[in-house]
């Protein structure tokens, strides 16, 4: 078994902005070739990690090596094989398509015959072949959206942070930009995501960590971050005039995580071990009562992390 290569590693970052601590004593380990999500609330970290990553930030404490060297704002040779697409349209707008993407490959690569190619092969990865001669004022958001992702890869970085890169876009450019950065993982550069779309995150990261309050509270795979809920599946019941005491009843099951009762439909969250469902069924039958329609679900990546920050993260974005 091949020995796994380790792009970027930050070892126990501190930054303070007097007396917020934005990073704190925080460790990670990005391995080569994988798509890594960073994800938490608004004002977790996350943007400040990256700047200090990138060493755009001076920071207090640790340490950061990319590409197994030490990472610092004169590490040039280092940032030329990083890309940047961030949340915000980066882009000029008195350049074409094909001119703006030449303008930021040209920052990397002098050789004007390269670097056409490159910008083609860019332009043709992104779908936007019939609009070169475009200017961004004429193309829609999930076409800017393409443009601002394009200038960011047109060198072929071997790292690459994606901020955000499918707010606002239409469902054929988001599909069009999710299936492009797995085929960047695929053809070999490792890949930090941030996003407030969970189901982004399941479709495309092969391991994420969830922040707060400049900590990491949990990372991994997928798999293994829903296996750390103590919830075990989420029931809803459509069920009319339910009496306090057998929502009491329901309440008092040792299985029984939370309970919601609410024009209608009742919501319980319920813990590990146990048949949860047959049980609460079960009850409802001895007190006579026959629901409307029932519903089960195991937890999600939203749930986890409602969970372990007590906050939504579609309610940040």
């Amino acid at each position: 078994m091949s020995e796994k290569i380790v792009d970027v590693e930050v070892i126990d970052l501190v930054k303070r902005y007097e007396e917020l601590v934005a990073v704190d004593h925080l460790s990670l380990s990005i391995e080569k070739g994988e798509i890594f999500g960073l994800l938490g609330p608004n004002g977790s970290g996350k943007t400040t990690l990256i700047n200090c990553i990138l060493a755009l930030l001076s920071y207090d404490q640790g340490e950061v090596n990319i590409f197994g060297k030490p990472m610092t704002p004169r590490s040039y040779d280092i940032k030329q094989q990083i890309g940047l697409v961030p949340q915000e349209i980066s882009v000029y707008e008195e350049l074409t398509v094909y001119d703006n993407i030449d303008y930021f490959c040209g920052l990397y690569f002098d050789v004007k015959r390269e670097r056409r190619r490159m910008v083609d092969e860019v332009i043709d990865f992104v779908q936007l072949n019939d609009f070169k001669k475009f200017h961004p004022k004429k193309l829609s958001g999930g076409l800017k959206r393409r443009l601002n992702l394009a200038c960011g890869i047109a060198h072929r970085p071997r790292l690459i942070f994606l901020d955000e890169p499918t707010v606002t876009v239409d469902p054929q450019s988001r599909n069009r930009i999710l299936e492009g950065i797995k085929q960047l993982r695929d053809e070999g550069s490792t890949i930090i995501y941030t996003t407030h779309y969970m189901e982004e995150v399941e479709y495309l990261c092969d391991r994420l960590a969830i922040l707060d309050h400049g900590k990491i509270l949990v990372s991994g795979t997928n798999e293994e971050i829903l296996a750390m809920s103590s919830i075990s599946e989420s029931i809803e019941i459509v069920i009319y005039d339910l009496t306090d005491g057998i929502i009491d009843d329901l309440r008092s099951m040792p299985t029984v995580d939370s309970i919601c009762y609410k024009s209608g439909t009742l919501s319980m969250a319920m813990k590990q071990g146990g048949n949860n469902l047959m049980s609460v069924l079960n009850l409802l039958t001895k007190a006579g009562i026959e629901p409307v329609s029932v519903s089960s679900k195991n937890p999600t990546l939203n749930d986890v992390f409602l969970e372990i920050t007590g906050k939504e993260l579609r309610d940040n974005a």
